[in-house]
C-alpha cells in the first residue's frame, strides 16, 4: 500500500486547489491549501510535519521562489514541486536555485503528477 502524504498545495487559482485535490486525495493523502507564499510558510511552520509542498511560482504577496526560500531556513527536508506556466529551463534553474527539488509545467496532468510524487519518495 502507498504511504499516505501530507501535502500543501500553494495556488492562487482555486481551480489549481480543486484539481489537485480531485487528483490527490483518491490516494489518501492529507491536504493542506495556501492562497500565497505568506500563507505557506505559516502553514509549514504550523505543520512542519508536512512531506510534500506543490509551490505554484506566480502568486500575489510573495511569489514561489521567496516562499520556497523562507521554507528552507526551516526545513531541509520537505520535498518542493515547482509547478509554473512558465516551462523555459532557465525557469527550471531558477526554482532548483530557490530550493525547489523538482518542476512541473502547468497544466499538471495527474500520472504525471503521482509519477513525480513517486519518484521523489522512492527513489
Amino acid at each position: 500500500m502507498k504511504k499516505s502524504r501530507k501535502i500543501l498545495i500553494v495556488d492562487d487559482e482555486k481551480t489549481a486547489h480543486q484539481l489537485y485535490k480531485l487528483m490527490l486525495k483518491p490516494e489518501g493523502h492529507e491536504l493542506y491549501h495556501a492562497e500565497n507564499g505568506c500563507e505557506a510558510v505559516e502553514l509549514y511552520s504550523k505543520h512542519p510535519d508536512i512531506d510534500l509542498i506543490l509551490m505554484d511560482i506566480k502568486m500575489p504577496e510573495m511569489d514561489g521562489y521567496e516562499a520556497t526560500q523562507q521554507i528552507r531556513k526551516r526545513s531541509k527536508n520537505v520535498i518542493i514541486i515547482a509547478q509554473t506556466a512558465y516551462a523555459m529551463a532557465s525557469d527550471r534553474k531558477k526554482a532548483y536555485e530557490a530550493g525547489c527539488n523538482s518542476h512541473l509545467a502547468k497544466p499538471v496532468e495527474r500520472m504525471v503528477l503521482l509519477k513525480k510524487i513517486s519518484e521523489l519518495f522512492d527513489p
